[in-house]
C-alpha cells in the first residue's frame, strides 16, 4: 500500500515540471500575437484611429486651405491700397470740373476789365457787368448752389443770422427779415452761408 502511494506522488511530481513547461511554451506562443495586438492599439490610439493615407489627406486640405486664405489676404491688401489711392486722386480732383467751369467767367471779367479802359459808355459796361453776374448766378445754381431768399420772409435760425433788429415799421414786418446785409447760399440741402439780416421788432 505505501509503494502504491509512493508511485503515485512520484507520478504527481513529474507531471507538474511537464506542465508548468507547457504553460510557459503557450504563453511563449502567445506572447508575439499579443505584443503585435498592443502595437496596433497603441499606433491606433497615436494616429486616432484613422489611416495614414486619411491623414495625408488632412495634411493636404490644411495646406490648400492655408494656402487660399494667404491668396485672399494678399487680394484683400491689394483691393485696399487700390482703393484708397483712388479715393486720394478723387479727393485731389474732385473740384476740377468746377474751376474748368469757372474759367469762361474769369474771360469775361478781363474782357470787361479792358472795356472798361477803352470806352465811356457806362451804360454798356452796366450791360456787361449783368451779363457776367447772370451766368455767375446760371453757374452756381448748374451746381446746386442757392441763394437763400430774405425779402420779407420770416427770421428763420436755420437759414438766417441776425446782424440786428430795427423798429419794424407794420405790425405785419414785426418777426420778418426786413434788411439783408450780406446774401446766404445753401449747397443741395445744406447752408454754406447764412444770410446775414436785420429783423424788425
Amino acid at each position: 500500500m505505501s509503494k502504491h502511494k509512493h508511485h503515485n506522488m512520484t507520478d504527481t511530481e513529474n507531471k507538474e515540471p511537464q506542465a508548468f513547461e507547457q504553460q510557459e511554451t503557450a504563453a511563449e506562443t502567445v506572447a508575439p500575437e499579443t505584443q503585435d495586438s498592443s502595437a496596433a492599439e497603441v499606433e491606433a490610439e497615436t494616429t486616432g484611429g484613422e489611416a495614414p493615407s486619411e491623414l495625408e489627406q488632412l495634411r493636404e486640405k490644411c495646406a490648400d486651405l492655408a494656402d487660399r486664405n494667404l491668396r485672399m489676404m494678399a487680394e484683400f491688401d491689394n483691393y485696399r491700397r487700390r482703393t484708397n489711392k483712388e479715393k486720394l486722386d478723387l479727393i485731389k480732383t474732385a473740384g476740377e470740373g468746377i474751376f474748368r467751369d469757372m474759367l469762361p467767367l474769369i474771360d469775361d471779367f478781363e474782357r470787361a476789365r479792358q472795356a472798361m479802359q477803352q470806352t465811356s459808355d457806362i451804360q454798356s459796361l452796366r450791360e456787361g457787368i449783368d451779363l457776367i453776374y447772370n451766368k455767375f448766378v446760371a453757374f452756381l445754381e448748374k451746381n446746386d448752389v442757392h441763394a437763400i431768399l430774405t425779402e420779407n420772409a420770416d427770421f428763420n435760425t436755420e437759414y438766417h443770422e441776425a446782424v440786428t433788429t430795427f423798429p419794424a415799421p407794420s405790425e405785419e414786418l414785426k418777426g420778418k427779415v426786413i434788411d439783408c446785409t450780406q446774401r446766404g447760399y445753401t449747397l443741395g440741402d445744406k447752408v454754406i452761408r447764412y444770410a446775414k439780416v436785420v429783423v424788425g421788432e
